[in-house]
């Protein structure tokens, strides 16, 4: 069993086959995020927002502990990508991705009355439960997608994408660049520029559908990263097997 990092080669990460998985994935994220903000007006998958929390609540211990702990949910979400994907294989065995659970549950959860009414802004530790829950979701998933593509690939934050999209746009209309890097940078243009419409679309599918359904909102990212989830780990065992698709 081959045990080396990433689980899928570069060339694979970039394949036009595997682009929809990638899109389908930051379409959930945007999706979570805009249901999220609907719920509590707040975001999950924005890191660099909650750690500013963190700090700029100093005057409520309530509250800085709160958001800390969302933002501990993320690092053990993103911890236990190793032990689903990485820890799973070195131990010879296939990959478990059960991204789709934590959004589902909040679902349930919700529409039962555990989060209190929708659309109120966090109060309560009913609202950092539903907060740590999907931002435990959005750390598995970014990493997840992280480790198997060697860190080329992340969907649940787009500030790192557009980045991306930025250099390879330059590199792609630099008229000194060689032929080879300008198709790299074409490639990176594609890759990124298809994750951040695919998470603005779910953002925007997301927000149209809480205005009916509220909580229940949740199931659509969960069936999509379902979906994902389970061909993420076929991909993965396929490559672990030692055929690297072309």
């Amino acid at each position: 069993m081959n045990a080396q990092i990433p689980l899928l080669a570069s060339t694979t990460v970039h394949d036009r086959r595997n682009l929809p998985l990638w899109v389908v994935l930051a379409f959930s994220a945007g999706a979570v995020n805009a249901a999220a903000l609907a719920a509590c007006q707040r975001f999950v998958s924005h890191v660099t927002g909650t750690v500013t929390r963190v700090g700029a609540d100093y005057g409520s211990a309530y509250l800085l502990l709160d958001y800390a702990a969302v933002l501990g949910a993320f690092v053990v979400g993103a911890m236990s990508s190793f032990w689903m994907l990485d820890g799973r294989r070195l131990r010879g065995k296939a990959p478990f991705v059960g991204l789709p659970l934590a959004p589902m549950f909040v679902a349930a959860l919700g529409r039962f009355g555990a989060f209190g009414p929708f659309g109120k802004t966090v109060e309560t530790p009913g609202d950092f439960l539903m907060l740590g829950l999907l931002a435990f979701a959005m750390g598995l998933q970014n990493a997840s997608v992280a480790s198997t593509s060697g860190m080329i690939v992340r969907t649940t934050h787009m500030t790192g994408p557009l980045t991306d999209l930025s250099i390879a746009l330059g590199a792609y209309l630099s008229t000194a660049a060689p032929a080879d890097l300008r198709e790299r940078a074409r490639a990176g243009i594609v890759l990124r520029g298809a994750k951040i419409l695919a998470f603005i679309a779910g953002a925007l599918v997301a927000s149209i559908a809480a205005t009916r359904l509220e909580y229940l909102t949740f199931l659509i990212p969960a069936g999509f990263v379902a979906v994902a989830a389970y061909v993420l780990s076929s991909v993965v065992e396929y490559e672990t097997q030692g055929v690297v698709a072309t």
